[in-house]
């Protein structure tokens, strides 16, 4: 089976795509869905957060305490970089789980949705590295009606992010998004069957196709 990575940058159209892949009937593999699954009240990697950090971390319910969590480990890159060490080989675990299910079930292709993979070093996991793409300009427009952000707030977004014409840079596939929502979606089945007839296999040295 092929395993497809879909990125992106904020605003640029991910998610648009990847539910727009999903309702073709394409697997879409949710790396922020198992990220959270991972570390669900009873897991393995909540123990041993909990062990690491302490108990303080989970909530009345025994849950993970997101916002406490976040406190605590975005403001020190060590302590965040030691709660990777626990959550990320569980993240891959469970991808590979399912990527093996998908597989097993008879799918030729599926699609791994990490808005954060070349920032995690993911690109070598996948066959293909599809990137949505909008400009920077774009994006800052669109977090600003979205999400009425500031100016500036939505500068400083974009900014904690790697630059989306890197992300491009780097595909092997680029889509670009600079118009609608309804236009996105019309090229997910192209794609997905440009995909499956081969678009984006690695050749050395060559520039990512654009779609």
């Amino acid at each position: 089976m092929r395993l497809v990575g879909l990125t992106g940058g904020i605003a640029s159209g991910k998610s648009t795509l990847a539910a727009a892949l999903r309702d073709l009937g394409a697997p879409v593999i949710d790396a922020d869905a198992i990220s959270r699954g991972v570390v669900r009240k009873g897991s393995p990697a909540l123990e041993e957060i909990a062990r690491g950090f302490g108990r303080v971390l989970l909530g009345p319910d025994g849950e993970l305490d997101r916002k406490a969590m976040a406190a605590l480990v975005f403001a020190d890159p060590a302590e965040r970089a030691r709660l990777e060490a626990i959550v990320h080989p569980a993240v891959r675990a469970g991808v590979a789980a399912e990527t093996a299910r998908l597989a097993a079930a008879g799918h030729d292709l599926a699609f791994y949705d990490v808005p954060l993979l070349f920032e995690r070093g993911l690109e070598a996991e996948v066959d293909c590295v599809v990137v949505v793409h909008a400009p920077r300009g774009v994006q800052l427009a669109r977090l600003q009606a979205r999400d009425g952000m500031t100016r500036a707030e939505a500068e400083a977004r974009l900014d904690a992010q790697l630059p989306i014409d890197e992300k491009a840079r780097r595909a092997d596939v680029v889509v670009s998004n600079e118009g609608d929502a309804a236009s996105l979606c019309a090229r997910a089945a192209p794609l997905l069957a440009a995909l499956r007839s081969g678009l984006g296999r690695r050749l050395p040295n060559a520039p990512p196709a654009r779609y």
